[in-house]
């Protein structure tokens, strides 16, 4: 895997009239609770350090106010820091001219909003050229690079009707495609699917994950919902109080919660659909049994597994690299907890 694509570097975010005469007293420790009490300033981001990995999808998540939304909208600056350091491919994006920022919002990131954010008085296939138009291409490619991602999204036949003709996941794949459509290398999605119902939430996150299989973008999805972060997720970034508590791939999170805040979220999910035997598997190479491969889910798993003799399979990866073996005791413990 290469280097990061995005690195956040002891990010720190105070709103109020004050914030820089406050700093010190939150890098001494003073929390979000104590420094709204004490100095009536709100505590955005405190201390966050993360690196991001190109063309995966890096997850942040966490309750309302745990400073996620906020996070994400500091990587193009829509939100000045209070403190800290945001890298693109090594160039210090605070440190940038406005034409150089500019240039990273038309071409190097797209964003995806909660709340759609489409034109109203714009048709689909308007709305969804409008990103290719401020990058200022030509009338013909954008109409062809439009119907391209229309295509895609599953819109054929839509590209002449106006937002408010739409249902709200249909609105949604509307922004989908109008951030695709610029060939941005970094896709910014907050709370994208948030304001779906669950069945068309479930299948748009179907079609990123199809889309990222081909694209493979870097993806820096905002959610509060440990399902949703479970299934997106290459990592997953867990904030509270704009303080990041525990970063890691989903098995890390759900089998070694950091603390009982953690704990407390992943206690209900179904272990089987989320974690795969690569997380398990020990031991390394040398096995010259029966192999399962290391994508399998731990549901899935149960059968072979009590098939198989001594109840032990390797696992391996689909270069056919061994990763080691697991047994039915091993994914028996870990469904349980």
């Amino acid at each position: 895997m290469s280097g990061p694509k995005v690195q956040i570097k002891n990010l720190y975010k105070i709103f109020g009239k004050t914030p820089q005469k406050v700093l010190p007293l939150v890098k001494n420790g003073l929390g979000k609770p104590e420094l709204l009490d004490q100095t009536n300033h709100v505590l955005g981001i405190n201390n966050v350090s993360l690196d991001i990995p190109e063309k995966r999808i890096q997850v942040v998540m966490g309750l309302s106010g745990s400073g996620k939304s906020t996070l994400i909208r500091h990587i193009n600056r829509l939100i000045e820091p209070t403190d800290g350091q945001i890298l693109i491919d090594g160039e210090d994006v605070l440190a940038m001219s406005e034409r150089q920022l500019r240039d990273v919002r038309r071409k190097k990131t797209s964003m995806v909003f909660q709340k759609f954010g489409l034109l109203p008085h714009r048709k689909v296939m308007e709305n969804v050229g409008y990103g290719l138009e401020v990058q200022g291409v030509g009338a013909s490619d954008i109409r062809k690079k439009a119907q391209h991602w229309i295509d895609r999204v599953g819109l054929t036949g839509y590209e002449n009707h106006y937002p408010g003709q739409l249902s709200g996941g249909m609105q949604q794949r509307v922004g989908l495609a109008r951030a695709l459509a610029t060939d941005a290398e970094i896709l910014l999605m907050d709370e994208a699917f948030s304001a779906l119902d669950p069945l068309i939430r479930y299948d748009m996150q179907s079609i990123l994950l199809e889309l990222q299989d081909e694209l493979r973008k870097t993806i820096i999805f905002i959610t509060h919902d440990l399902d949703e972060a479970l299934r997106l997720g290459d990592k997953i970034a867990i904030l509270r109080n704009g303080a990041m508590i525990q970063e890691g791939t989903a098995p890390q999170i759900v089998l070694q919660p950091a603390d009982d805040y953690i704990a407390d979220f992943t206690k209900d999910i179904n272990r089987g659909k989320v974690i795969r035997l690569r997380a398990l598997a020990a031991n390394g190479g040398g096995y010259d049994g029966a192999t399962i491969p290391a994508g399998t889910l731990l549901n899935d798993a149960l059968q072979p597994l009590a098939q198989a003799p001594d109840q032990t399979l390797g696992v391996t990866e689909p270069d056919g690299r061994m990763v080691g073996t697991v047994t039915l005791t091993q994914v028996i413990n870990a469904l349980a907890g």
